[in-house]
Formats: structure tokens, C-alpha cells, sequence
């Protein structure tokens, strides 16, 4: 077996490209409703992916598995570790602790977590995506979820200071409809979901795509069901020792694609900035030490 840390969704993006034809289409049809695409028999995978039962066979071994009835095992740990409820993760955690400080053992995961997400992730989709929040001929709408909303509000309120039309969508999925009334074809969603998926966001994200909108998806190693309706998705790794999963390495790249943005557009963006801080001297928001 392979890195127990990997899903096996980030093998098949990592092996895409030496698959073979037959073997990329199960691939994205596994990917396309991933995991509950391989929970069924080894037929079934195999004819939902028009794809022969061989093929099946062959490509699961390339993922490092001995054989389907192992692939499946290893799927169905996945789906139960998507279900945990934060309960249930702690109890996981606690019966196998380490001895040292929490300091210790917390920072660690997320240092391993933060070095494995970025080895995932494609730098040409991340500078895309940062020029997709750069783009300012569209819209740009940010959205979050019951617990993500503060790292949508953090995004909101950065793009906000670097760019015109930026929207914060709350979480409040009555409320949704006003905000897609002037979507237009080509305005940019970002949308963070993380597991214990929410449904609303799915449905917002159903109907943003309808209207021609781009998405930037924000989740976590298991991957929303929004990611079949992004263009670019960043994938997270957020296990931590805790009854909650870490929002870290999410926040770091965020982070990062602030930074960037701001790069791209630093001319415009230090004349909002400007204006903002004369605002700011006129509210006496701030004091200011000299």
C-alpha cells in the first residue's frame, strides 16, 4: 500500500496522465461522484464508466491497491472518516494520543498538513485562479458555509480593499436569490466547503453555474460535491488532534491568493488603499501613535 495519508482520489490526479484512455475515462467517472462511484461491484463501476471490467482491475492495482475488494475497503474508510461528527473525531483521536504537549502534537499535524496539501496543488491553477480574482470586468462573489463563513468574510474583506464588485454572500441560503438576480455569465464564485457538506451551498453552487458563473472551490482531501461544478479546486488537508479539523492550511492559501492579487494589481489597488486610509483619518476610526 501507498501513502496511508493520500485519498485515493489525490493517486488517481496524481497518475492522470499515465493512464491510459480507457483508464482517465473510469478515472473521472470514478471522480465525477467520488467515493460512492466505486461502493458498488466491480460491474457496475465498470459500466457506469463504459469501460471494461478488466480495466477496472488494472487501474486499481495501479493505484496501489491488490486487488477491487481492497480498493473498496479503503473507500469506505473514507466515507465513514467524511461522516465523523466532531464527537466521533475526538474519541478517534484521544485513544491512540500521543504523550507530548498539544503545542507540540497540534503544530505538527498542521505543518504536516500544510506540506502535503501544497504538494498537491498545481501552480498553474493557482495563478489562474488568482487572475480570475484579479479579473475585474466580472463580479467577483465570496461564500462560506456554517463554519467556513470566516474564512469567506477574511477573503471579502481583503478583496474588497483590492478591488471593485467584490460580494460576500451570506450564509443564509433564503437570501440567495437576491444575490444571483445579477449574475452575469463569466462573474467569479468563491465558495469554501468543507466536510459535513452543506446542501444549501451545493444548491447555490448549482445555480451560480446555470448562470454562467465561474467557481473557485475551496475544500478539504476528501473534496465537496461542488467540486464537480468548479473550475479550479484547492483541496486541503484539515486532520488535526482535535474534535474540530484545521482551517490552516485552507487560511494559508487564501492568504497566498490575497497576495498575489494585490501583486497583480498593485497600481490600482494602492490608489483604493489611499482612499480608504483618507477614510479613515476623516472617521478617526484609528488612533494613530507617532
Amino acid at each position: 500500500m501507498e501513502d496511508a495519508e493520500q485519498t485515493i482520489a489525490d493517486r488517481i490526479q496524481a497518475r492522470l496522465e499515465t493512464l491510459t484512455r480507457a483508464e482517465r475515462q473510469l478515472a473521472h467517472s470514478i471522480l465525477e461522484n467520488y467515493p460512492a462511484s466505486g461502493l458498488g461491484p466491480i460491474s457496475a463501476l465498470a459500466n457506469d464508466a463504459d469501460v471494461s471490467t478488466p480495466t477496472v482491475a488494472r487501474m486499481v492495482q495501479k493505484l496501489g491497491f491488490k486487488g477491487y475488494p481492497e480498493f473498496q475497503s479503503e473507500l469506505r474508510e473514507e466515507l465513514k472518516a467524511k461522516v465523523k461528527n466532531p464527537i466521533a473525531k475526538h474519541d478517534t483521536w484521544a485513544e491512540g494520543a500521543p504523550s507530548g504537549h498539544m503545542l507540540n502534537r497540534f503544530t505538527e499535524a498542521v505543518i504536516d498538513n500544510i506540506r502535503y496539501s501544497l504538494g498537491q496543488i498545481d501552480t498553474g491553477d493557482f495563478d489562474a485562479a488568482c487572475a480570475q480574482l484579479a479579473d475585474t470586468t466580472s463580479k467577483l462573489h465570496i461564500v462560506g458555509g456554517r463554519i467556513t463563513h470566516t474564512m469567506a468574510e477574511y477573503l471579502f474583506l481583503h478583496m474588497q480593499m483590492i478591488r471593485p464588485d467584490v460580494i460576500h454572500i451570506q450564509s443564509t441560503s433564503n437570501a440567495w436569490p437576491h444575490y444571483l438576480l445579477d449574475v452575469k455569465e463569466g462573474d467569479t464564485f468563491v465558495i469554501f466547503d468543507v466536510r459535513r457538506y452543506e446542501s444549501n451551498t451545493l444548491k447555490l453552487a448549482e445555480m451560480a453555474r446555470g448562470r454562467g458563473a465561474r467557481i473557485i472551490l475551496f475544500t478539504d482531501q476528501w473534496r465537496s460535491p461542488i467540486h464537480s461544478l468548479a473550475d479550479i479546486c484547492f483541496s486541503s488537508r484539515i486532520v488535526v488532534p482535535s474534535a474540530w479539523d484545521s482551517a490552516a492550511t485552507t487560511l494559508l492559501l487564501v492568504e497566498t491568493a490575497i497576495a498575489a492579487v494585490q501583486d497583480l494589481m498593485w497600481s490600482d489597488t494602492k490608489e483604493r488603499m489611499q482612499t480608504l486610509e483618507d477614510m479613515f483619518d476623516q472617521t478617526k476610526l484609528f488612533r494613530k501613535f507617532t
